[in-house]
């Protein structure tokens, strides 16, 4: 066969392709078996079901949040804030950013559908996750160990989120794109990555928090022997960004209030979703959630609230003591990037049926941790446990969606 040309034996050997085209590939394949998942789920889905004995794929792709996205690009956001029957702020709009249900709309707008842009721009932006994953884990890894934690990403228990109407996987991909430039100390790019991160999903104080911490880690002394200390540059690069991401991060609480001439628009709005769960009427103070919700929790399971704050804290400390074991493995970027992003949802998030979705940001050091060992064997049992986290994730909060914990 003339050069230039590839083989049978190239194309049976994916090693030999661009990493574009093998994270292509890989990706394909994972959406093909996700869509097989919900269209199985579907067909078994019970009456009692949110969607009902007959779904179909757009009715999952148009479920939960995603209307809320779909409301904002058809209607915007409202100037009056609508109440309750007790006078506390109603769930609406404005707990839900606007670059993704814009995205999509302008886009869906081609076919005539605002579910088909929202579809599209999930599974490009989950494509560029895949992409930017396989470069920020070639910085630590060889490139087999890169590739299967693109097939973790690809096939987890949250892939779903990437041909859905959510926000998750757009975020995702700005996410490990800002990461691999925080890797590569390209600050430049950190500048347009920060603003637009900011206003597709609530997470960019999280990594201003990173920032601040990178920064500090760079004038450890030991980092400073192996690494050099950061230049002048750097050090004004690092204080800008951390501080264009806070600033960007109360941007929306800003935007909202002078919308609706409420101040609090936007934290009343998110507690909206809170008081759903805890029915009470107190403000917010930071660090409450998760001791808030282990008492509901400890209720629902009908078990002392003892034990719930017991879980709680068993929680806080497997996860700090991943992220330290994980910093030799995945690096001091994605180990701070944990670190940060638990400290954001310990002091913002309360823990309810959403907490499997919003722990996705996470996914780059997890992908990271499990791409390390190179067992066949327990590759093998990894995507299994990842094929049936999905199939129980999509049955639990598309097929059933049934009641106030399953929902996604």
């Amino acid at each position: 066969m003339a050069d230039g040309r590839l083989t049978a034996s190239r194309l049976r050997d994916v090693r030999s392709w661009p990493a574009a085209a093998r994270v292509g590939a890989i990706y394909l394949a994972a959406r093909l078996v996700t869509t097989g998942i919900m269209l199985l789920v579907a067909q078994t889905s019970p009456a009692d079901s949110r969607y009902g004995p007959d779904p179909g794929l757009v009715d999952y792709i148009l479920g939960w949040d995603a209307q809320w996205y779909w409301s904002v690009a058809a209607s915007g956001y409202p100037t009056d804030l609508p109440l309750t029957d007790t006078g506390d702020v109603a769930e609406n709009a404005w707990a839900f950013l606007p670059l993704y249900a814009w995205l999509a709309a302008s886009i869906g707008g081609v076919f005539g559908a605002w579910w088909a842009g929202a579809l599209l721009v999930s599974l490009a932006a989950g494509y560029g996750a895949c992409l930017a994953l396989h470069a920020l884990l070639r910085a630590r890894f060889d490139d087999g160990r890169a590739t299967w934690g693109v097939v973790l990403l690809a096939a987890g228990p949250l892939a779903a989120l990437f041909q859905v109407g959510y926000a998750e996987s757009l975020f995702l991909a700005l996410l490990i794109a800002a990461l691999l430039c925080i890797e590569r100390r390209r600050w430049g790019w950190l500048y347009l990555l920060i603003p637009i991160m900011g206003f597709t999903r609530p997470g960019v104080l999280a990594l201003a928090l990173l920032i601040g911490l990178y920064g500090l880690w760079r004038l450890v002394p030991v980092v400073r022997r192996t690494m050099g200390g950061p230049t002048r540059a750097e050090v004004g690069h690092i204080l800008g960004l951390g501080a264009l991401a806070t600033v960007v991060g109360f941007a929306w609480p800003r935007i909202a209030g002078l919308v609706t001439g409420e101040p609090d628009a936007y934290l009343e709005t998110e507690l909206a979703w809170r008081r759903g769960w805890t029915g009470d009427d107190g403000g917010f103070a930071p660090f409450s959630g998760w001791p808030q919700a282990a008492a509901v929790w400890a209720d629902i399971w009908g078990v002392p609230v003892g034990a719930g704050y017991a879980l709680l804290a068993a929680l806080v400390v497997v996860a700090a003591a991943v992220i330290l074991w994980g910093t030799r493995r995945a690096g001091a970027v994605l180990s701070l990037w944990g670190a940060a992003y638990v400290v954001y949802l310990l002091a913002v998030f309360f823990p309810q049926s959403s907490v499997f979705r919003l722990l996705l940001p996470l996914a780059p050091l997890a992908c990271a941790l499990l791409a390390w060992p190179r067992s066949r064997a327990l590759r093998a049992v990894v995507l299994a446990l990842c094929l049936v986290g999905q199939w129980a994730w999509i049955h639990g909060m598309y097929g059933l969606g049934n009641t106030f914990w399953l929902i996604p």
